[in-house]
């Protein structure tokens, strides 16, 4: 089998952003001052996006999402009610301290096996588990990538940043939840409020168990308290992760466990957008945007930032945003932010997570109705977005 045969769609769709990409600037079609301010720009990134991952990986081969999946059920102690609100808790924790890709990649096949365990449908903490991964990006820089762009642009730390998204995120959360419990957890829709609870599962290996938990503690608190650059924390986080393995399990180190996809998808996708944008895909993000600082303009911001990310997907939509909003001011490019992150759900193209998280339900064959999912999520990105904009313009 060749090559090209083994790799996923996936692989040729960031290969081939990137050919586009370094196309671009060898043919002159994006100038190469633009081109190296993009790639200075994203220099920072890559190694945060290509440790975290690892980290990630690492945490789930030590069970520690699994352990708290279980720890989740039973804590439920049987009630469908507390395990929705359980779910949530989780899905939002590891998206605020890991990031959205990381919820979708590692905690969708947890919460599928943890339906199967219970004997409840798949489909309601799939959407749990999608929904937040996206809408519970809006608090910290390492939530998303977007947020990391933000924060630099905008000069604000992770804790300055969660200073200005703690009411935003908590309304976007609020929004979510009630869409959740309206279109797929509700009695109605799941019969009667109790399951079945499993037993405990113990780690097979404690120490790593124990390790990796730390180690994602102290990557969170070296972030939040020190203010430690994100690709450094991250990177020590790795470092330990792959040590503690590396001396117990050493198997599971292998080359996958690096994105590569990842890796070539964003520098790719930010110089084939970059060359959009010198050709005048700004001109006209700023001229649906506008300059108004209030509340209407704030939502429309959000809105164009929304519908953009539904059409490509949300990177190239905040990034043609940032570059068309007018100096001075966090309001709108905060609002961008919103709608590129809340907003991001409609289509499974919006936004990386979302295709990340409809390969792993294909691949454990959980079918998800495609109507269903536009429609329900479509409802959530115009409450969603909406509510994180209006907390945002009420605290500001």
């Amino acid at each position: 089998m060749s090559p090209l045969r083994r790799l996923h769609p996936l692989d040729l769709v960031a290969l081939a952003l990137l050919l586009l990409g370094l196309l671009s600037v060898a043919t002159g079609l994006l100038p190469t001052g633009p081109a190296g301010d993009v790639l200075e720009r994203i220099a920072p990134l890559l190694p945060f996006l290509g440790t975290v991952i690892v980290l990630a990986e690492l945490t789930s081969e030590a069970e520690v999402f699994d352990v708290l999946a279980g720890r989740t059920a039973r804590a439920a102690r049987g009630s469908r009610t507390a395990l929705f609100l359980l779910c949530v808790g989780l899905a939002s924790l590891t998206t605020v301290v890991l990031n959205l890709d990381t919820t979708a990649v590692l905690l969708t096949p947890v919460m599928l096996a943890t339906a199967q365990r219970i004997g409840l449908p798949p489909l309601p903490l799939a959407m749990t588990t999608v929904w937040l991964a996206n809408t519970a990006s809006l608090l910290l820089p390492v939530s998303n990538l977007t947020n990391l762009l933000a924060a630099e642009k905008v000069a604000l730390s992770p804790t300055g940043l969660a200073a200005r998204m703690w009411a935003p995120q908590l309304a976007a959360l609020a929004a979510t939840a009630a869409c959740l419990w309206l279109f797929h957890w509700r009695r109605g829709l799941l019969g009667g409020d109790g399951y079945r609870v499993p037993e405990p599962q113990r780690p097979a290996d404690p120490v790593l168990h124990r390790v990796c938990g730390l180690t994602c503690a102290g990557f969170l608190a070296a972030v939040l308290v020190l203010d430690a650059p994100l690709w450094a924390a991250s990177s020590v986080a790795a470092a330990v992760a792959v040590a503690a393995f590396a001396v117990r399990r050493r198997e599971v180190l292998r080359p996958g466990l690096v994105p590569w996809r990842l890796l070539a998808f964003v520098p790719g996708l930010f110089l084939v957008v970059e060359t959009l944008r010198v050709h005048g895909l700004g001109s006209l993000v700023g001229s649906l945007t506008g300059a108004d600082g209030g509340l209407a303009g704030l939502l429309r911001t959000a809105g164009v930032g929304a519908g953009l990310s539904n059409v490509v997907n949300n990177l190239p939509a905040y990034l043609a945003g940032e570059a068309a909003l007018p100096g001075g001011g966090h309001g709108p490019l905060l609002a961008l932010l919103i709608g590129t992150n809340a907003g991001a759900l409609v289509t499974p193209w919006a936004s990386l997570a979302t295709l990340l998280w409809f390969e792993r339900c294909h691949a454990q064959g959980v079918r998800v109705p495609l109507l269903r999912f536009t429609a329900t999520s479509a409802v959530l990105a115009v409450t969603a977005a909406g509510a994180a904009v209006t907390a945002l313009s009420v605290t500001g």
